[in-house]
């Protein structure tokens, strides 16, 4: 048996999540891998641009957060930490595990980082097929921010193999990073498609943190999550033969069963039988659950075929700008007064001439189910009390623009109707994405020991 854990399902996850994972696997003393998947589509963007102001930055924020407080009890209990943390700076990441060594007094700690998953200035993307579900989107006009393929488990296993306790990664595929140190460990076949398939789904299931152990999934009086404070994060117990149960440590908050295990199952798939990853196809229509104790779902039956013969690379193009601004109104006849609001909004803009992409909502008022052109506010018109925003978004790449619509909100405060209050304004660039389909040849990877680890 291997044990699998979970210390985080994305960037600005619980920075304390991972403790009670490292404890309970160690009180095993099975060993074993704690997985940190940080990374989404904007997220290496928002990393290249942190690098360019400082070349020392650029990993994960948390990176520090995460891995102090658990370092040196995984270490000391064979337990190996992979994450992609290192999003667009990987070798910088790897600094900071080495002063977090020094300062937890962890002596001789090698460190791996994976290289080959950033593509940008080595590919022409205009060449590249764009992937299927972007290719109804516009093309992407701004300057290139950041490119990066999909890579798989194969340098992850490579690094295990060799002896790394830490391994550091970019934009490895979320289910890799549960793969690698199971081929590592087992030594499986990479052209055991069945095998590789049931790594790939610990992974999945893994990927994103307390997803499959009770969050977001609760909802009060029908599905209830008990302490969902102190939700435990998810261990998978692997056998050999890729048959595993999943489960989470003892004492905390949340739930596994069969709800919480099928939500994540299907979480992100949109075939269940082709679910494309860099290692493997995974076929998922045979999968089975069984109940195997209290938190306990045993998980069996993925089947595999061959991976694509391409990668996914997404990369990050500088965007518009986007400006949002809000203002309250509450109590009696509160509905017409924010609906006077953004019907003011929208004529102040017409009068200045500011041509911007913009929507106005009452939040509290179906603005979340709602068109664009408000067409779902005309029956909701004899509202009495209640407590509503209104809130504008703008759009567009004339940034002197934007910030003259957000002023018309601020305005209302004695422009407006009576009793609006709480004017909160905020403007940032944004980064557009667009993903492609590339060779695999063009995104060759390899794993390299960090020279400085302790």
């Amino acid at each position: 048996m291997y044990l699998i854990g979970s210390g985080a399902g994305f960037s600005g996850d619980r920075v304390d999540a991972a403790i009670p994972v490292v404890e309970a696997m160690a009180a095993r003393r099975l060993g074993g891998a704690i997985i940190f998947e940080t990374i989404g589509e904007r997220t290496l963007a928002l990393g290249q641009l942190a690098k360019r102001e400082n070349p020392e930055a650029g990993y994960e924020p948390l990176l520090a957060a995460f891995l102090s407080p658990i370092l040196k009890s995984a270490v000391e209990a064979g337990i190996v930490i992979v994450g992609n943390f290192g999003c667009a700076n990987p070798r910088a990441a790897a600094a900071v595990v080495r002063s977090i060594a020094r300062q937890e007094r962890v002596s001789r700690l090698r460190v791996a980082i994976v290289e080959g998953d950033d593509v940008a200035g080595k590919i022409d993307l205009a060449k590249q097929p764009v992937w299927e579900d972007d290719r109804g989107l516009p093309p992407a006009k701004g300057a290139l921010i950041s490119a990066n393929a999909y890579i798989g488990a194969r340098p992850i296993a490579a690094a295990i193999s060799a002896g790394a306790q830490v391994v550091i990664a970019g934009r490895v595929a979320d289910p890799s990073l549960a793969l690698g140190p199971l081929v590592a460990h087992f030594g499986w076949d990479w052209h055991d498609h069945d095998l590789i398939a049931a790594g790939t789904l610990v992974g999945h299931l893994l990927e994103c943190g307390a997803q499959v152990t009770g969050g977001y999934f609760a909802d009060p009086g029908f599905k209830d999550v008990p302490r969902p404070e102190a939700i435990g994060f998810p261990i998978a117990e692997v056998a050999a033969d890729g048959s595993f149960v999943l489960t989470k440590p003892e004492g905390t908050g949340g739930l596994v069963d069969q709800r919480t295990v099928k939500e994540q199952l299907l979480y992100e798939i949109h075939d269940p039988a082709s679910y494309l990853t860099p290692d493997v196809t995974l076929d998922i229509t045979e999968v089975t659950l069984a109940e195997a104790g209290p938190d306990r779902v045993a998980v069996r039956g993925a089947r595999g075929r061959a991976a694509p013969s391409t990668l996914k690379a997404t990369a990050g193009f500088a965007g518009d700008w986007l400006g949002e601004a809000e203002i309250s109104y509450a109590g009696p006849n509160a509905f017409a007064r924010a609906r006077l609001a953004a019907d003011i909004i929208e004529k102040r803009l017409v009068l200045r001439g500011l041509d911007l992409r913009r929507r106005i909502d009452v939040i509290g008022a179906t603005s979340a189910f709602d068109s664009d052109d408000g067409g779902l506010l005309d029956p909701l018109a004899d509202l009495a009390a209640e407590d509503l925003r209104v809130r504008m978004s703008v759009s567009g790449d004339d940034k002197a623009k934007i910030e003259k619509a957000l002023q018309e909100v601020t305005a209302l405060y004695c422009c407006g109707p009576a009793g609006g209050g709480g004017v909160r304004t905020r403007m940032h660039a944004r980064i557009r994405t667009l993903s492609y389909l590339i060779p695999r040849d063009l995104a060759p990877t390899r794993f390299v020991f960090d020279e400085a680890s302790s």
